[in-house]
């Protein structure tokens, strides 16, 4: 496994002809995963919209005008029922996302680790992301039975200036190192079609496979363009960009899990069947991913059959977490309160579409 791949090597896996790509992207799937078993998570908004930051592709953005409905955090209880759901229908995971720019100790994040207690209870993997998180908090995480925490890049560094300016780069990186000082895995990855070019997809993949250990999973994103968001004219993505995507993050990552995310309802099941061919071992379940469309499970299920492919079950990668109670918890609310970076530029198009929603909203 290399954590040493440039920018220019990685370009060059990208652009190889089609069928070399596939060939040697599955050749490394099936020497380091079964190829024919895929896990299936569940994504649930357990808060959303109101988040003060301006990514130029979220409607969860207060400051873009959506129609995204804002819902305050839910129950632990509304969590469970909606978790024992999942796993009835084949899901092995559940990825919980609150729409915060970075955690704080208090009754929610109380409320939330206790989420996280109970799902494990259910012997389920348990995912979160919530924004930036300190190591303190990433260890209380852990105590509770925490799988795994995401916290995407999004982006190239270069590319990432030109979508968020509310928050930097170093910022993901120094939360994903948090991470790392727990047992809890990490799920990293981004979105294309975005506006940026090939080379700002190599500079992801770069980023990624350069931490050490690399993610244990990576979800590769289409960008749903949103009425109201500051990249609502985008175009979409084409299948041959994800299956290039897909295929060259299974070559310098190939022990990662490589998820297949946002945009699958506007993939054929003959695309879809490439992007698993090429690599792809994970997804996301449900009619929804966080605000955004996604295939029914039914449907999943029915592709599955047909391709012969069979969902994961829980703990293959990694052994079950334990679970300590709050009242025996190591580690406790601390009140920090980190100096998250908050850029001095600005983007044009993210202005233009908070100028728009305030218009809208007179």
């Amino acid at each position: 496994m290399r954590h040493d791949w440039t920018k220019e090597e990685v370009l060059e896996i990208y652009n190889k002809p089609l069928m070399h790509l596939l060939y040697e992207a599955a050749t490394i799937h099936r020497e380091s995963h079964n190829p024919n078993q895929v896990q299936v998570s569940t994504l649930l908004s357990i808060k959303t919209g109101g988040c003060p930051e301006d990514c130029g592709y979220c409607p969860q953005a207060a400051r873009y005008h959506t129609d995204v409905e804002g819902n305050d955090l839910m129950s632990v209880q509304q969590v469970k029922a909606q978790a024992l759901r999942a796993k009835s229908s084949g899901s092995s995971r559940v990825c919980m996302g609150a729409a915060w720019r970075n955690v704080k100790d208090g009754p929610e994040f109380d409320q939330v680790l206790e989420m996280v207690r109970t799902i494990n209870k259910l012997d389920m993997e348990v995912c979160c992301t919530l924004g930036m998180i300190t190591e303190n908090q990433a260890h209380r995480l852990a105590e509770a039975g925490l799988y795994a925490y995401n916290h995407n890049l999004d982006s190239s560094e270069e590319y990432y200036k030109e979508v968020i300016s509310t928050r930097g780069y170093q910022d993901r990186l120094d939360t994903i190192d948090n991470v790392r000082k727990t047992n809890v895995t990490v799920c990293s990855g981004g979105i294309i079609g975005m506006g940026e070019s090939a080379e700002d997809r190599a500079g992801m993949l770069v980023a990624l496979a350069s931490l050490s250990p690399q993610p244990e999973s990576t979800p590769i994103n289409a960008l749903v363009a949103v009425e109201g968001t500051p990249l609502e004219e985008q175009q979409p993505v084409s299948i041959w960009d994800m299956v290039r995507m897909v295929a060259t993050t299974r070559i310098v990552m190939p022990q990662t899990q490589v998820r297949l995310s946002a945009g699958r309802t506007q993939m054929t099941r003959e695309g879809q069947a490439m992007c698993f061919f090429a690599g792809a071992n994970s997804i996301f379940a449900g009619d929804k991913l966080l605000t955004t469309p996604n295939p029914d499970v039914n449907e999943d299920m029915e592709m599955f059959k047909l391709l012969g492919l069979e969902p994961m079950k829980p703990f293959v990668k990694k052994a079950q977490p334990e679970t300590v109670e709050a009242q025996y918890s190591e580690y406790k609310a601390l009140g920090e309160k980190p100096k998250w970076t908050r850029p001095d530029h600005k983007i044009e198009r993210n202005e233009e579409a908070k100028l728009a929603a305030k218009a809208a909203k007179s």
